[in-house]
Order: structure tokens, then sequence, then C-alpha cells
């Protein structure tokens, strides 16, 4: 009986050792991603470096979002402000990696239809649902649950894409807002406004990253 039991626990010490191991090369395979991918989205980049005005990101703010997404392994994701897509093609490029996919909304058209060809150029689109419409309406509509979030629309409307997408953003999710600085070091008043409430919310850990446009990064502890 005591031969059999150790047997039985040897069989099952090989099982989790082999459960591990292949656990891990799974992960390390889809940590590197899709080589040709990230070839063509590093092309298109490089490409546009100069070129992202109308109120796209800097590099900086992309290469945290990306950086955010890859360290948490967030899959979930909506972005509130589309503008051309700068910030979205960041963002699904790390959600390629993830397995995940972006919701992205933008109000303008012409802008909207940049960001489509923008997003099929990168190779991105099939990780990217855009949406054309009014974000006030839509956020409010959406069923979630979401693990990242990205706000970079209207600015004094801050708070209520918050509030809004608060109840919807799973435990250990990020809020992140663009154009939003450090207490005291100024910025617009909706910012300000916001940075205040989520600063106040105990449930919520906030820091301000200003080495780009000033990025206030809100996790969801519970």
């Amino acid at each position: 009986m005591g031969r059999v039991i150790s047997n039985l626990h040897r069989r099952f010490f090989i099982y989790l050792i082999i459960v591990f191991f292949y656990g891990n090369y799974l992960l390390a395979q889809h940590a590197e991603g899709n080589p040709e991918l990230d070839k063509k989205v590093e092309t298109f980049l490089k490409s546009k470096k100069n070129s992202w005005h109308d109120l796209n990101v800097p590099d900086k703010d992309g290469k945290l979002l990306y950086d955010l997404i890859i360290k948490n392994g967030y899959t979930k994701g909506l972005e509130i402000g589309t503008s051309t897509g700068h910030s979205a093609i960041w963002i699904a490029w790390a959600m390629s990696k993830t397995n995940g996919k972006l919701v992205t909304i933008e109000i303008n058209e012409r802008r909207y239809k940049q960001a489509i060809a923008n997003f099929e150029e990168a190779g991105l689109s099939e990780y990217i649902d855009a949406r054309l419409a009014n974000a006030h309406d839509l956020v409010k509509k959406l069923k979630g649950p979401f693990d990242f979030v990205f706000s970079d629309a209207d600015k004094d409307w801050y708070t209520n894409y918050f509030i809004d997408i608060a109840p919807k953003l799973q435990a250990g999710g990020c809020f992140a807002a663009h154009n939003v600085r450090p207490p005291g070091a100024g910025g617009m008043s909706g910012t300000k406004a916001y940075l205040a409430y989520v600063m106040d919310l105990e449930n919520y850990t906030t820091t301000v990253n200003n080495s780009g446009g000033g990025l206030a990064i809100s996790i969801k502890n519970n």
C-alpha cells in the first residue's frame, strides 16, 4: 500500500513539474508575441513618429500604456477618445501579446476614418473594435467588464466617465487619464477636479506620471 502511495506521489510530482514548465513555456511564447506583427507595428510607428498631431499622445505616454498592459496582462481594454489612433495602436499592440482586444470610441468622423486606416496599416485591426459615437452616451451602455481603460476625451467629463465605468472595472484593473498633472503642477480645471476625485477614493491607488503629457494611473484595489 505504501509503495502505491509513493508511486502516486511521484506521478503527481512529475505532473506538477510538467505543468509548471509547460505553463512557463506557453507564457514565454505568448510574451514574445508575433515577430512579424511587431516588425510591422514598429515600422508604422517609426514612419509616423513626427506626424501625430490632432490630439494624439506623445510617444512616451504610448510606451507607458503599452508597458502597463504587458506588465499586468490586461486583456479587456476601453479607450475614450481615439483621435487618429496613436494611443490605440500602442494599446492594441500590447493586447496582441496578452490575447486581448480594445474598444475605442471617437466622436469626430474624420478622425475616426483616419484611425481606421492607421489601424489597418499598422496590422492591428483585428485587435481593435473602433466605434464612431458620442462617448457620453456609449460609455454608459457598454457592458464590460474591463481591466484597462484609457480616457483622453473631453477633460471636463473625466469624472463622469470614471463614475460610469468604475462598476465595470475589474479588481486590479487600471483607469488611466491623459493630460493630468500632479497636484500643484497646474493643468486644466476638468483634470484637476478629476484627480482630486480619484485620489480621494479608498479603493483606488492613484499615481501621476509627468514624463510625457501627464498620465494619472488609478489601480482598483478591490
